[in-house]
């Protein structure tokens, strides 16, 4: 692998090869099945169903349940074993389960229906934020709630909303959602089209990345929950790029099929320089945190989010200390911009 192709490896991506194209279709096949399904089948027993089976896999899959354990751990700041982590996670693959029933009824629900579903002003504000700027706006978001269906939601307003999303792991199962997606007015960028990231944010958009892919070490290092871990370093690098806000947003469900946005203030990066690039992330950290910590059951975190190694973890330490005090440190690149 060149390092040009390094950089663009998505943030979710393993350095593993791509899936058998067998498996993508399967994932198609079962994809769209699963939405005519589910369409016609009262979405109580959708979720019923789905969640038992959710919470089966918790229990049959040693690893994920691990680090479903770890995770879940760090935001109780309990030992993974302890019961009430294992209750946490259980809910959280739960809550997980009536997201996918949620994702899959999309196609069958008229924009404006996903619009309504949507309480209270927060796109209004963060709308007049945007607006009021004269700038584009990066809004940075965990995998918590329904990110589609706000998505969907500030589209519908006429808002410009732009997400970007990995189109290298299934490229056809990529496809069938980008035109799912466009059909709701949000645009999708693939991960790769870098020349577009930053068009958009030029035209003084609205950009739209996920921040919590998991861990890998060559992100920006920071505190979560107390640890070290990594976020990617693409929202911090685009916005000191571009003059761009960076708005995090706490997306949570508040019923079946109800949800409400929160915004933490917005904030601008100043410039390029490791410190300044390691405190904006802190901030997104910060953010995710809060969020999380607020309905940690919505937080769909299977994948290890923080190194196992102990001294992996000072490394990051060392770092971060590093980037603030302007040392000599990797330069930072678009490696992991987030995604969606």
């Amino acid at each position: 692998m060149t390092p040009r192709d390094r950089r663009l490896e998505a943030p979710h991506r393993r350095l593993d090869s791509s899936p058998p194209r067998v498996i993508e279709r399967a994932a198609i096949v079962g994809y769209k099945g699963a939405s005519a399904v589910l369409s016609h089948v009262p979405p109580r027993l959708s979720r019923a169903v789905i969640g038992t089976a959710a919470q089966g896999s918790y229990l049959a899959w040693p690893a994920k349940r691990r680090s479903s354990n770890i995770n879940y751990g760090r935001v109780l700041g309990l030992p993974p074993g302890h019961p009430d982590v294992r209750r946490l996670a259980l809910r959280a693959y739960r809550e997980y389960a009536t997201y996918m029933v949620e994702l899959m009824r999309l196609p069958s629900r008229p924009p404006e229906e996903l619009a309504d579903s949507v309480e209270g002003d927060g796109i209004d504000r963060l709308a007049a934020m945007w607006a009021g700027s004269g700038r584009p706006m990066i809004v940075v978001a965990g995998h918590v709630g329904n990110n589609e269906a706000i998505a969907a939601a500030i589209a519908h307003r006429g808002y410009p909303a732009n997400v970007v999303a990995d189109d290298s792991s299934f490229p056809e199962l990529f496809e069938l959602l980008r035109r799912q997606r466009e059909s709701w007015g949000v645009h999708i960028i693939p991960w790769r089209n870098l020349r577009e990231l930053f068009t958009v944010l030029r035209r003084n958009e609205i950009l739209a990345l996920l921040i919590d892919w998991g861990y890998r070490p060559d992100g920006i290092p920071v505190r979560l929950f107390d640890h070290w871990t990594t976020l990617p370093a693409g929202p911090a690098t685009l916005a000191a790029k571009t003059g761009a806000l960076i708005a995090p947003l706490a997306i949570r469900r508040t019923g079946h099929g109800r949800f409400r946005i929160e915004l933490h203030e917005p904030f601008l990066v100043p410039s390029s320089h490791q410190a300044d690039l390691q405190r904006a992330t802190q901030r997104v950290a910060d953010a995710l945190q809060s969020t999380v910590a607020a309905a940690p059951e919505q937080w769909y975190s299977f994948k290890p989010m923080w190194p196992h190694d102990p001294e992996e973890a000072r490394h990051l330490e060392d770092r971060a200390g590093r980037m603030l005090a302007g040392g000599a440190v990797r330069d930072t690149d678009l490696t992991e911009a987030g995604g969606s």
